[in-house]
């Protein structure tokens, strides 16, 4: 991300409204980028990195792991960075080709068939409840087993029960809980977690000496 006065202005004044906390410095660059992209201290609280999450997902991105997402909202907020750094492919679960179904929403059926043709993906899951709990179906199933989920879907039927499965899997994630959640979240912690990778990695990546 290209930084411009304000936004050093802006992160300044986030740094001394959190205060102390127990973020490792890299959790600590995603929650602010949240907090960033929402104006919500209350992200502060709610965000959880579940063990090895960040470290999984760099090592993913380095290694050019295919993006799945749930909602165009999310592909068209991480796309632009991912193709300056790592350039994963980045597919987008409403794009996907697939029969009607009834008893599943259009985006569940797409995550579905994403993630059997990409087992190993990193699946971001902006907005759409029905997307993580059809992700988790199949993480449970052991169908698939993703280098890292993103999972903050706001909402009020079955989310909590959604994320908490998601806690269980065992999976390296990063979920926000409670009620809140947004594609802009997802999107704000997916390219600050590139810009981690990107400088972990990026050298060694492009063979940049």
């Amino acid at each position: 991300m290209e930084w411009h006065v304000t936004d050093a202005q802006s992160l300044r004044i986030i740094d001394q409204e959190i205060g102390d906390h127990t973020f490792s410095p890299a959790e600590y660059e995603i929650v602010r980028r949240v907090i960033y992209a929402t104006a919500d201290f209350e992200y502060k609280t709610l965000i959880r990195f579940s063990e090895q999450a960040l470290q999984a997902g760099a090592a993913a991105l380095a290694a050019r792991t295919t993006i799945v997402v749930d909602v165009p909202m999310v592909q068209v907020g991480i796309t632009p960075l991912i193709q300056q750094t790592f350039a994963n492919p980045v597919y987008c679960s409403m794009d996907a080709l697939t029969r009607p179904q009834r008893e599943k929403t259009r985006t569940a059926w797409g995550i579905e068939t994403l993630a059997k043709r990409y087992p190993e993906g990193i699946f971001v899951i902006g907005q759409a409840q029905t997307a993580l709990t059809a992700l988790v179906d199949l993480i449970e199933a052991e169908e698939i087993r993703p280098a890292l989920v993103v999972g903050t879907p706001a909402g009020f039927v079955g989310v909590d029960v959604a994320v908490q499965r998601l806690k269980d899997s065992l999976i390296p994630h990063i979920r926000i809980e409670g009620r809140k959640g947004s594609a802009v979240v997802a999107a704000a912690i997916m390219n600050g977690l590139v810009e981690l990778a990107w400088q972990a990695y990026g050298k060694e990546s492009t063979g940049i000496g």
